[in-house]
């Protein structure tokens, strides 16, 4: 076995693919040849494909994918240790997916796209056929197209869990092996089809058993809406007569929404129990990649199953009801299932569920069918503190777990989120106690299964690595700091503060600066800080040329930063997406997506714990009226470091870098007026490649050095610039 450092893989190519990469001497050294098998172990143990990695990289680096290192637990720069292991063929894969994924792919292409890759259990991997290395009779092409057809252009975004393999340990996916999707519903018994079945029609598969229900005291947070549920059904089940002649129908349609994986269906389920009702449970998705005439069909026998008791009333529950009635073209066979709705809410309680209510047919939402709405919101700190209680109730922890840090460790996650970090916190205790007779969980297994656990609000969403990164990390800019911190983190951290003087928080903030001189830097220092859900977004990434795309793109970012509250939305490069209205050439879409921008920082829906950081260094392009107070008001400036602020910048990226006697750090930042902290953290990189060019075993970087790397960084900040910018922010002060 080799310790070696773990680091990205700077390969596109190698992505999501389960392949290192290591220096040809580590090969030699372990026995390998290209393409074999390793078991690589840090928090976790996992298992990929080993192969050279490219002329040049260092020898004791291992270079990995960003799942590989979810699937390790661990973060760039830890050690891993890289072993050989044998692969055993397997005979049987069990996994887990999306519900697109799991109803679009068959079998047969689950397979096909595994083939050739090596797994463990528990493991996260993509869809992308293994073509670095094909195994024998591979048709990554045919997979590709399948893959496709089935789920889209977002295929190869799609992560799959590994639940089960057959046998145990590092298995490969070989022609033979049984692929199958975890909790799929088996065939039902083979029967004669009634005579009255037309011809064409798919037979279903009756749905699956609902899943236990809680007791509705461990709702945590839900409790006003259990209650509510729990009235609606009381008169309409035991008191119809009432509402009868108090001139109202005696039925109930509700729809229950909030963020995916908030428990939606789970307080049905509870409320109906505690009633002693049954539920009669329909997967919306499920139903709706079927044939039109079976997706009939399946809703028909669901509610046939929900009336087929008439001494024993049931509830009828169709989840993620937008997959089935879309708001945007919608299917056919809506008007067949809304009608079908509406004749059986003569008789049978409805309630639907959906995490996008947006995106349902407004036709589902007229009086006479869904007339009720239940909202579930996002937990907020008290609620998952008590989440995590109840849902550690069971689970032997240390004395000292504190779960009230963990739960501000957590902005943004719902009851799923949290029953994840249980898991997870439950596997690294089990793999840091294998010989304990009596294992327990501690504070740092809930903690660092914070790493790896990602909230479901922030699952579509590109978020910001701190990397451990605080405000206290930054030197200098103590002005800066403290702008960022009550614009940015008082309004988060203390509402009650400006709720009682009476006053709104800032909405946001706007940072400027010269280039290479820290804007982003910052804000991964503020998001450390502030422990807060950062969702990342290029200003032009917005962009896009077909109508009303751009602006959908803008509303689809504030709704994920809402359900991911408190969050930080950071547009970088704003003077790209909020540019001067009226001066663009783009027939138009510049300024509509300005125009959507400003409705969502101070529109008709108010936002709440979200804050919202541009950063530019050209911010006399930006809009005026995204500047204004109520959207972006405060302007920060982020000047070009002086001396003090260099040697700190200098301090900060020789941190490992081995420095000799004769480097005197505070001479040299004197020494490079017109340096950005860019060029900083450049010099100090050259100068170590400079003595690496000298001989591959220095073990410190000299003066010398330093001076050669001078010849090569040369500083960026430009004169004019610089004085454009501090003119523009003294304009600002007055």
């Amino acid at each position: 076995m080799i310790t070696l450092t773990a680091r990205l893989s700077p390969s596109a190519l190698d992505t999501r693919r389960g392949v290192v990469r290591m220096h040809r001497e580590v090969l030699d050294a372990l026995g390998l040849r290209q393409w074999d098998a390793v078991r690589l172990t840090g928090a976790r143990v996992s298992a990929a494909l080993a192969a050279a990695a490219p002329d040049g990289s260092p020898v004791g680096v291992v270079l990995v994918d960003d799942i590989t290192l979810s699937n390790l637990g661990v973060t760039e720069g830890a050690e891993l240790v890289v072993t050989p292991v044998e692969v055993s063929a397997a005979r049987t894969i069990t996994v887990a997916g999306s519900r697109l994924a799991s109803t679009a792919l068959t079998p047969e292409t689950l397979r096909m796209a595994l083939t050739g890759k090596v797994l463990t259990v528990g493991d996260a991997v993509s869809l992308l056929p293994q073509d670095l290395a094909p195994p024998p009779g591979a048709d990554v092409s045919a997979t590709r197209r399948k893959l496709s057809a089935a789920i889209g252009t977002t295929w190869t975004n799609e992560l799959l869990t590994i639940t089960s393999a057959d046998p145990g340990g590092v298995v490969a996916v070989r022609p033979s092996t049984l692929v199958a999707w975890r909790d799929a519903t088996a065939p039902a018994p083979a029967q004669a089809a009634p005579p009255a079945v037309d011809a064409g029609i798919t037979p279903v598969t009756p749905p699956p058993p609902p899943a236990e229900a809680l007791p509705v005291a461990d709702l945590v947070g839900q409790q006003d809406a259990a209650r509510r549920l729990a009235e609606w059904l009381d008169l309409v089940l035991t008191q119809p007569e009432l509402l009868t002649r108090l001139g109202a129908a005696p039925r109930l349609a509700a729809l229950v929404s909030g963020p995916e994986g908030v428990g939606k269906a789970t307080l049905v389920r509870a409320v109906a129990h505690a009633a002693g009702t049954r539920v009669v449970e329909v997967s919306a998705p499920a139903i709706a990649v079927l044939e039109a005439n079976a997706t009939a069909r399946a809703l028909a026998d669901a509610i046939t199953q929900a009336q087929s008791q008439p001494g024993s009333p049931a509830v009828l529950v169709l989840t993620d009801v937008e997959a089935l009635l879309p708001a945007a073209t919608p299917p056919p066979v809506a008007t067949v299932v809304l009608d079908a709705l509406r004749a059986a809410l003569a008789a049978t309680p409805l309630v639907v569920t959906s995490a996008s209510p947006e995106l349902i047919d407004p036709r589902l939402r007229v009086p006479d069918l869904v007339d009720r709405e239940l909202v579930l919101p996002l937990p907020d700190g008290a609620t998952r503190r008590e989440l995590l209680r109840a849902l550690l109730r069971e689970v032997p922890l240390e004395p000292d777990v504190d779960l009230a840090e963990v739960a501000d460790r957590t902005p943004g996650f719902v009851a799923a989120d949290l029953v994840a970090v249980r898991r997870e916190a439950a596997v690294r205790s089990a793999l840091r106690q294998r010989q304990e007779a009596e294992p327990r969980v501690a504070q740092e297994d809930l903690l660092g299964s914070l790493d790896t656990v990602r909230p479901i609000s922030m699952s579509t969403s590109d978020t910001l690595r701190t990397g451990g990164l605080t405000l206290d990390d930054v030197g200098d800019m103590a002005e800066v700091k403290q702008a960022l911190t009550e614009a940015a983190l008082w309004p988060l951290q203390y509402p009650d503060s400006f709720a009682r003087l009476g006053v709104e928080p800032p909405r946001g903030l706007l940072l400027y600066g010269p280039p290479g001189c820290g804007k982003t830097f910052l804000v991964r220092a503020l998001a450390g800080t502030g422990k807060l859900n950062v969702l990342s977004v290029k200003g032009a990434e917005l962009m896009d040329k077909f109508v009303g795309e751009s602006e959908r793109a803008v509303r689809e970012l504030f709704r994920r930063a809402a359900e991911a509250a408190p969050a930080l939305v950071f547009l970088d490069e704003v003077d790209a997406l909020a540019p001067r209205r009226g001066q663009s050439s783009d027939s138009g879409v510049a300024d509509r997506v300005v125009a959507a921008l400003l409705t969502e920082l101070d529109g008709v829906e108010p936002l709440r714990d979200v804050i919202v950081l541009g950063a530019t260094n050209r911010p006399e392009l930006v809009d005026p009226a995204l500047l204004r107070p109520g959207r972006l008001e405060r302007l920060v400036y982020v000047p070009p470091p002086d001396a003090e602020a260099r040697v700190e910048i200098l301090r900060s990226a020789s941190r490992n870098t081995p420095l000799a006697e004769d480097v005197e750090l505070t001479a040299l930042a004197d020494d490079l007026d017109g340096y950005s902290a860019a060029d900083c953290a450049a010099l100090i990189r050259e100068a170590a490649l400079t003595a690496m060019r000298e001989s591959l075993s220095a073990t410190a970087v000299t003066a010398e050095h330093l001076a050669k790397a001078r010849g090569v960084v040369r500083p960026s900040l430009d004169p004019a610039q610089l004085a454009s910018l501090a003119a523009y922010a003294e304009s600002r002060k007055a």
